[in-house]
Order: C-alpha cells, then structure tokens, then sequence
C-alpha cells in the first residue's frame, strides 16, 4: 500500500445502508482517511414525528464506530426542502413529473455536501452508488488488489486525470444507478469515488457480513432519495387542494366525450400512471395518456396510446459531449425503462427509432454509448 494513500482523505456519504457502509469499510481497507457522513435530510410532516432519518442516522454511526472512523452530521434539511421539496411540489403544480432524485444528487450530494468535503480537505467524496468512474490505463503501475477490484486506485503513480475519465453504468446492471448521476459535472470526476460500483449486490452483503457490519442485511431503501417512502398522492394533498374532474377515455375514436370516471386533482396523476384511476367499466386496463390543467381532465387511453417518437430536451448536461450532431445514442427515458435507439441533434431534438412509452415533461432522458453515460437532460 503506498504511504501517499493514507494521507488521502475521502468523505463518504452514508446513509446507513448497506452500500455506502461498505464503501467506507473498503476504503478504510484500502487504506485512506475515511470520514463518515449523514447529511440530515428533510422531514415531512407526513412523515410523523418519528421519522426514519433518526434510525438511518444510528445505523450509519454505529458502522463507523465498528470501523473505526470519524462520523460527522451534516444538516442539509432547509437546503433540501427549499431546493427538492421545493422543486418537487411546484413540478406537480405544474402539471409535470418531477425527478426528485436527480435532483438530490445534484444539489446535495454532489453539490453542497460534495463542496463542504472539500472545504474540509478532502482529496475525495464517495458515495454507495451502483456506478462506476473509468481510471487511466495501469498498464506497468503496480496497485493493490483492493485498486484493481474495486476502482479506487488513486496513488500519485496512477494520477485520475479528469479529462480522461468517464462515467459509467456499475457491474450489476440491475442496480446501476447511473440514470439518477448525469447531472454531475465533468470536473468533479477525479474526485469522486463509487467504491461497489465494481460489485454485484450480494457481493455487497458478504463484504459487509465480512466487515462485521450490523446492516449486512437491511432493506434497500425504498422511495424519494433521503426522504424514504411515503404516500405521494397524500403528501400533494398538504400543498395542492384536491379538485375533482373527468377522466376522459380517448383509447377509441368516437364523436362524444367518453367519461369513464372522475378523478381529485389532475395534478396528482402521471403520465403512464395505471394504479389509483377507479375506474370500474370492466374494459381496463386504462393509463393516463396526457392531462389538461385548465379543464382538470385526465385523459386515458391503452397501452398502444402511450407511445412516443419525439421529445425536446432541455437543460442538457454533458459529461462527454459528441463531437458532431445529429448523432445516434442509446437513451434511458425513465429509471429501470430499457434503452432506447434514438437521434439527438445539436437543438434537443430526440427522435426514437421505434418510439418510447410513457415520455413525460419534466422526467429525465440519460445518454448512453455502449457503457458510458455521455449526459442527459428534462424531458420538455
């Protein structure tokens, strides 16, 4: 192990789940300065008095005490509900469908958590994402076995040149996460660190039963980033006031207006949405197709009535931007949805190849080329 990397110092962003736990483990194997975080987050009242960031807080502290290292709360809480909660809210106001996580990792973890740490003399921030930062050829530089296998080499004899690093999608394709991280800026590459990004999830287990880490078990967390999870629909309902209205089935061609049934408040409905309609003529199942705010109409309509060829993307961050345009990429249009053929020009202008369903204003599209994620913007 060289000297030079125990002097490196990296902040790690736990959440008191499994992953970034055995991220801070690894690097501590590894031998750098670890400094364990938990970024307190926004509490909703729906939450209740008790919320679950206080039993996440514990778990995370309780592994860096088993590790030995130094834990630090961070409270993020104003910043995130006037920024995400904030954002958030005033997307579904908007009649739009808001990327929450997207934007918790760009404002907090890689935005203000990612400028303390380095306020603070950090060399590094990692976090317990399923993602992956390409490293410089090693070819002829000795590393150690924790550098090849899990991608944190970081020694002055393989220096991480950030204009020769690229994102990509982790080893376990099930759990990549690389959809939610094309915000992050082409200059913060070389000082980041996705340490299980190399690894499959059970992988992840038996390294942290190997740790000695009392959460090698616990649940993957479910919901909006540090929020948890929660009842959407009822959580709109303390900030939008419910209104009902029609829903409109437009699956078949027809003179009159087909009402198959009312809805609260078109703006607690998404684009594909199945769940929640109410609808009970028998003939389902019925997905909403498209909403007008003014006349607070859902439409619905059937599978076939959600597909799209075009979209206009905005706010378009590039990690590694094409040199030319148009150019062909494979996009990712919702978390988990396949990738997709489609052509970019240099105006947002996507155009798929056999269409995309469900394309909904103010969710992401992620540019891919084979493994490597090139950016990605909101869908318009």
């Amino acid at each position: 192990m060289s000297k030079e990397n125990k002097r490196q110092k990296v902040f790690v962003a736990m959440s008191g789940g499994v992953d970034s736990s055995v991220s801070a483990a690894l690097l501590k194997d590894a031998g750098f300065d670890v400094v364990g975080v938990y970024m307190r987050q926004w509490s909703p009242e729906i939450l209740g008095k008790e919320c679950i960031w206080k039993i996440d807080r514990q778990d995370a502290m309780m592994v860096c005490a088993k590790l030995k290292i130094p834990f630090e709360t961070w409270d993020f809480s104003k910043e995130y509900e006037k920024q995400v909660g904030k954002y958030m809210i005033d997307s579904y106001k908007k009649g739009i469908t808001p990327n929450p996580d997207v934007m918790c990792n760009k404002i907090i973890k890689f935005g203000l958590f990612f400028d303390k740490a380095m306020k603070n003399g950090a060399d590094f921030v990692a976090t317990g994402h399923y993602a992956r930062i390409s490293i410089p050829s090693l070819r002829g530089v000795a590393t150690t076995k924790q550098s090849r296998t899990y991608e944190i080499a970081t020694s002055p004899e393989a220096p991480r040149n950030d204009g020769n690093l690229k994102l990509l999608k982790s080893k376990d394709k099930n759990k990549d996460q690389t959809y939610f991280l094309y915000e992050i800026k082409k200059n913060q590459l070389n000082k980041i660190l996705f340490p299980v990004g190399n690894l499959e999830k059970p992988e992840v287990r038996k390294l942290a039963k190997k740790f000695g880490l009392e959460n090698a078990q616990k649940k993957d967390s479910q919901g909006v980033c540090f929020i948890g999870q929660f009842n959407m629909k009822e959580f709109l309902k303390m900030y939008i006031k419910p209104k009902q209205g029609k829903i409109v089935d437009i699956s078949h061609s027809r003179e009159y207006e087909n009402i198959v049934g009312a809805h609260d408040g078109v703006y607690y409905y998404t684009i594909g949405q199945r769940h929640g309609l109410d609808i009970k003529n028998g003939q389902g199942p019925y997905f909403v197709v498209k909403k007008d705010l003014k006349k607070n109409i859902i439409y619905v309509g059937k599978e076939k009535d959600l597909q799209f060829k075009k979209a206009k993307i905005m706010k378009i961050n590039w990690i590694s931007k094409p040199e030319k345009f148009p150019i062909l990429l494979d996009v990712r249009a919702r978390y988990r949805a396949p990738l997709k053929k489609a052509v970019l020009d240099k105006n947002g202008n996507l155009t798929f190849k056999k269409g995309e369903r469900a394309i909904a204003s103010g969710q992401s599209a992620v540019f891919y080329k084979g493994s490597q994620v090139l950016g990605g913007g909101t869908i318009k």
